[in-house]
């Protein structure tokens, strides 16, 4: 796979895990990605998920750990962030709402279940279309449409994910109880920093 696919697969893969619960079949899938023990160190190892059933692992750990770090004791969502009042702006007035519309971007926010389109997840599923997006422009060989989008995602790395998304995952690695959302974490945050430094071309 080439390297613009291999970025939206990450941006796949962690907009999943961070936008709802986990489930039986999804976390299957995750456990056999070619890459699940490098992404996956500490969960791959866990006692727990050896001795436990799937569905047993999801709702009686996962997910418990799922509702303390996105909707109990950690918020993740950019207004929260970089407001001062740090508020979620549900809104139209947030400012992640333009960039959306500028591009065709539509949250339904009741499919989604978050309260407010700057979560995380979300924000991590538009970097996962423009990726695709480039990926189209390569094979077709427009290279102008494909250093345009990549500097689309670069624009909204810096100015929306990179602003926030540090920090709540950061809090995520230090709070999460279970070593998947501790390696999910960790992955994701790593995986931010190293994209832009990639589209800033360093």
């Amino acid at each position: 796979m080439d390297i613009t696919g291999q970025r939206a697969g990450l941006y796949a893969l962690i907009s999943r895990i961070f936008l709802s619960e986990m489930d039986p079949d999804t976390l299957s899938a995750i456990e056999g990605m070619e890459s699940f023990n490098t992404f996956f160190p500490d969960y791959s190892r866990w006692d727990i998920r050896n001795i436990t059933d799937r569905k047993t692992l999801v709702e009686r750990y996962l997910n418990v750990d799922y509702t303390d770090i996105a909707i109990m004791h950690l918020i993740p969502y950019e207004s929260f962030y970089t407001t001062e009042e740090a508020m979620i702006e549900t809104g139209g007035a947030n400012p992640v709402v333009s960039v959306y519309n500028e591009y065709g971007y539509r949250v339904d926010l009741d499919r989604a279940r978050v309260v407010s389109p700057d979560h995380i997840g979300v924000e991590l599923e538009f970097m996962k279309i423009l990726c695709e997006a480039q990926q189209k422009a390569e094979k077709a060989e427009d290279e102008k449409a494909a250093v345009d989008i990549k500097e689309i995602e670069r624009g909204f790395l810096k100015d929306h994910l990179l602003r926030f998304a540090p920090m709540y995952l950061i809090n995520v690695a230090e709070q999460a109880r279970t070593p998947f959302y501790k390696d999910a974490a960790k992955v994701a945050l790593e995986f931010l920093l190293e994209d832009y430094e990639y589209l800033s071309g360093r």
